[in-house]
């Protein structure tokens, strides 16, 4: 596949590595931060293999689009971790049918690299890719944002979804009622700065993530061996 068919978002976290791989290796935490997830779950694993996972999203009550993965996670002492993954879903449903990605965690001195990259086979044909792909881009990023607020501030994942929703709801109620109660021009200033201004520094922000590979390096993924779920 080429670079451009790959989805790649990089977040710098000021974390230690080890509440950064807790939090993103633990089924039960990881759950709780990134939006294309609703359950994950680890499969019962053999001594000598990969672990296997089950994961869902819920789409309305009693809707779930689930699938099924596997991955591994290694360490290195000069380049950080990598953890490896596999993933597919049968589905109908589902907007991705099948695909492969990594985690980087990367040391550096202003904090840790938290990079990941992954391609998939879209379920629902190219059309309907070229809507989705930026939608499922933007979601990594705003979870990895998501994620690094959590560590960086203690701000719970939970808190952090309410805050987006409210200063979302704020933005379009001064937007409506510019539009409705003053004159045109002072209407397409506020609607320009509801729309235009940052969030605030707690509300999590995909803006803030990284979207391209910085060199043709990063945009290499780690050789994986892993079997297809």
């Amino acid at each position: 596949m080429r670079v451009g068919r790959f989805v790649y978002v990089e977040c710098l976290i000021r974390a230690d590595m080890d509440a950064l791989w807790k939090l993103t290796q633990r089924p039960e935490l990881h759950q709780r931060w990134d939006l294309r997830f609703t359950e994950i779950d680890y499969l019962p694993r053999a001594d000598d293999g990969p672990q296997r996972f089950r994961y869902a999203f819920r789409v309305l009550p009693g809707l779930v689009i689930t699938g099924i993965g596997v991955t591994t996670g290694d360490r290195h002492d000069t380049d950080g971790r990598t953890s490896a993954l596999r993933f597919a879903s049968d589905h109908p449903l589902s907007l991705i049918r099948s695909g492969s990605g990594y985690w980087r965690y990367v040391p550096t001195d202003d904090g840790i690299r938290f990079i990941t990259r992954y391609g998939y086979r879209p379920g629902w044909g190219k059309a309907v890719d070229l809507v989705f792909r930026p939608l499922i881009g933007w979601a990594t990023a705003w979870s990895f944002d998501r994620l690094r607020l959590w560590l960086e501030t203690g701000q719970t994942p939970e808190r952090s979804l309410w805050q987006a929703l409210a200063e979302l709801c704020a933005r379009v109620l001064a937007a409506g009622i510019a539009i409705q109660a003053t004159p045109p021009a002072a209407a397409v200033l506020v609607v320009a700065l509801a729309v235009l201004l940052p969030p605030l520094p707690s509300t999590p922000a995909a803006r803030r993530c990284r979207r391209r590979p910085p060199d043709r390096q990063a945009a290499k993924a780690p050789l994986t061996h892993l079997e297809t779920p």
